[in-house]
């Protein structure tokens, strides 16, 4: 048993953030502004991708990028139950219903043949979540969205950093969703992306994520009152505080995704012949972000108790979310997400772990249980 438990996450927040926080913080001004600006095309040099805009939350992204989408009431989103239920929830507050479609039961991530069988007149958009940072089948998923001309909207809360066929993800789809909640690979404390494919989206959406007020319209003759509001929107926007720590947590994202992902290349090489545990199936034109690794595990409980005595943290983190009652009336036959979820389990990979560490995970995860 080690002295302290290995955690399955931790807050990264270096203490050289503390000087340029307090600059704005005593500066006057704590809304958005030029930090958030800044922050912005930080993420968008990273990216490749200049449509950026930040906002206060993940889940703000998501629901901005519906609203980009013109779904509304009555229309149908088709998404995946294996995921955090604020990938879901906004559709719910958009009025639309939800369309489960089945999932590839080697990645956790919503199957492109599952999503075509799903596809009626009344669908607005397909929500394509990446299962613990590795990048769901988006050219396929593309390729059905073209057909039928719908937009995808990609949950890329577990995979900032992630790439797909040589770009990063944020360079695919309609919209990208990233969050920059507290655990997440960089954190802003709380606060999300949202990428747009299109200028005329980028626009729109800045737009919205604050009330539909255009900031940056000239002749107005009182700086506090706006003009015309065309179209009603949202206060979804970030405020400089958290872009000024974003702003210091790019400078180390490299190496966060670097220790995590030599991390699980070395739970790959240990486990890859356990007789009680299966390994993902990933491909190699795409590279996940592993914000979760995760293993499919016969005896589930006996391993959860075995490494939570051992101290080592593991969980599900995420419960399939048709099982919840706010989603009951969508209710529908999911056979590979049943498979996948009486057997997923993720255990500790992130960047704080030491060599001792990922010793011990693996020498104990080998012992028989």
């Amino acid at each position: 048993m080690t002295d302290t438990k290995i955690s399955l996450f931790k807050v990264h927040m270096p203490k050289n953030i503390i000087d340029p926080l307090k600059k704005v913080l005593f500066s006057g001004f704590i809304g958005q502004g030029l930090k958030v600006d800044e922050f912005e095309k930080i993420l968008g040099n990273y990216i490749g991708n200049e449509y950026v805009l930040t906002t206060n939350s993940g889940t703000s992204a998501l629901h901005l990028a519906l609203r980009l989408s013109n779904v509304g009431y009555g229309d149908e989103v088709i998404s995946t139950a294996m995921t955090c239920t604020a990938t879901n929830e906004p559709i719910l507050a958009m009025g639309a219903k939800i369309v489960w479609a089945d999932i590839d039961p080697k990645t956790g991530n919503i199957a492109p043949e599952e999503i075509r069988k799903k596809i009626t007149s009344k669908t607005k958009a397909i929500m394509a979540m990446h299962w613990g940072g590795y990048p769901s089948d988006l050219n396929e998923i593309n390729k059905i969205a073209h057909e039928y001309g719908i937009k995808v909207i990609e949950d890329a809360a577990h995979s900032f950093g992630a790439e797909y066929k040589g770009k990063k993800i944020g360079n695919h789809s309609d919209f990208i969703c990233f969050s920059f909640q507290a655990i997440k690979h960089i954190t802003t404390v709380d606060g999300g992306a949202l990428i747009c494919k299109s200028k005329e989206d980028y626009k729109r959406g800045k737009l919205l994520r604050w009330y539909g007020i255009d900031r940056e319209e000239k002749g107005r003759t009182d700086f506090r009152c706006e003009n015309d509001i065309k179209e009603y929107g949202y206060k979804f926007h970030m405020n400089d505080v958290c872009a000024t720590i974003g702003i210091e947590q790019m400078k180390y994202i490299d190496n966060i995704l670097c220790k995590n992902r030599e991390n699980a290349k070395k739970f790959d090489e240990a486990f890859k012949n356990h007789p009680q545990i299966e390994l993902l199936d990933y491909k190699k034109d795409r590279s996940s972000a592993y914000w979760l690794y995760t293993v499919l595990v016969e005896n589930r409980q006996n391993f959860f108790d075995k490494l939570n005595n051992k101290g080592i943290m593991v969980s599900q983190v995420h419960a399939r979310n048709d099982t919840h009652t706010m989603f009951k009336k969508f209710k529908t036959s999911l056979p590979n997400v049943d498979k996948f979820s009486e057997k997923m389990v993720c255990i500790p990979v992130g960047w704080w772990l030491t060599k001792k560490n990922i010793d011990y995970i693996i020498n104990t995860v080998n012992e028989r249980w």
